[in-house]
């Protein structure tokens, strides 16, 4: 190998540690922030010089104990820079660039994105306080209702966690590649079932061999990982910059009208006024019942967007209804309405008041 091949190689191995080194500080600012909710203050001096200790100890080789030491007080010095902001952390489920964490970018860019592993764990982070706010999908244009999330709504404990508000984000898949792959060597494309099901005529047209992955962001982050040059994956476009990938090709879905409808979640109500409304319902088991309760919303002129049935889990051939209606809580019409609807139901539960997002045209744009 030549002199220059040489360098250039070693160029590109310091290049993807530089991309590892800045996305695990980011990482750990997250964590830091995080542990802002756990303790009384920003300061802690106990804690920095327990770090400082170990960061002396894990000084090896090339590594002095004093250039480790520098370096820390200024990672330790932008933690309390970044916890003074109290900037608002809000769950999504999934790796870093899902279409959660897209949700949230719409929404405001100066909120942290935060990843949970599962649903319930967005949930019950907000519950607990550890997040600011959640965002979770409920429905999507193409597959329905996303069932792990209405079932988490249906026992949601409304004292704790509501509703304040929704997004509906156009979902655009791209086809995501190593920096140096090469487009003629590729022969597997990664990524959540679903995914794979919506970009089918794009994978057969060019001959690449759909493999399901738990995750679409996932998938991204596995290729960048593992550094498969035969591999791609299928995510969004944010994935290709959290994970140093190359877009070969965007807007591969089959359907261009695809699009997710993502709640946001609280602890307190919102502020604003809403124009939508969400609830939970069961009636008794009999002829009628379900009916009764939906007459109430049509007399009332009240336009329902969504209604969802799901089994109630703990009480087997029993259902719970979600409903979504357009009104606002401040609305007297929609109060004597609710109120009608409780003493016909066995289980009622307010969900939330929140603006209602706008419908996305054809092409996915709003």
């Amino acid at each position: 190998m030549e002199t220059n091949e040489l360098l250039i190689k070693l160029r590109k191995k310091i290049d993807l540690i530089d991309f590892e080194i800045i996305k695990l500080i980011n990482h750990r600012m997250e964590h830091t922030l995080r542990t802002r909710r756990l303790k009384p203050s920003i300061l802690d001096q106990g804690r920095e010089q327990e770090i400082m200790n170990a960061i002396r100890l894990l000084s090896r080789g090339l590594i002095k104990p004093e250039f480790s030491t520098r370096l820390y007080k200024e990672i330790i010095s932008e933690s309390k820079r970044l916890q003074e902001q109290n900037l608002k952390l809000v769950g999504f489920q999934g790796e870093h660039g899902a279409y959660g964490e897209v949700a949230v970018k719409s929404l405001d860019p100066d909120l942290v994105p935060i990843p949970c592993p599962e649903f319930v764990d967005v949930f019950d982070e907000v519950t607990n306080g550890q997040l600011d706010m959640g965002i979770v999908p409920v429905e999507n244009s193409l597959e329905g209702a996303v069932t792990q999330v209405n079932d988490l709504l249906v026992q949601a404990d409304v004292d704790k966690i509501k509703i304040v508000g929704e997004i509906r984000v156009p979902i655009h898949h791209c086809l995501l590649a190593l920096p140096d792959a090469n487009e003629s060597e590729i022969k597997v494309a990664y990524s959540h079932p679903q995914a794979l099901a919506q970009c089918r005529k794009f994978l057969h047209g060019r001959h690449l061999e759909p493999r399901p992955y738990y995750d679409t962001a996932g998938a991204a982050m596995m290729l960048s990982n593992e550094r498969q040059r035969t591999a791609v994956a299928i995510a969004s476009k944010l994935c290709a910059e959290l994970y140093n990938l190359q877009v070969l090709f965007e807007n591969i879905e089959d359907n261009q009208t695809n699009s997710t409808r993502f709640l946001l979640l609280s602890r307190e109500e919102s502020k604003e006024p809403g124009n939508k409304c969400s609830i939970v319902f069961s009636t008794e088991h009999k002829a009628g019942s379900l009916f009764a309760v939906l007459k109430l919303f049509s007399d009332a002129g009240l336009n329902l967007t969504r209604i969802e049935s799901r089994p109630i889990r703990n009480d087997p051939g029993k259902y719970a209804f979600l409903l979504d209606f357009q009104g606002s809580i401040r609305d007297q019409k929609v109060i004597d309405t609710l109120e009608r609807a409780k003493k016909e139901a066995v289980v009622f539960k307010f969900l939330g008041c929140y603006q209602e997002a706008p419908l996305l045209n054809g092409t996915g744009g709003v």
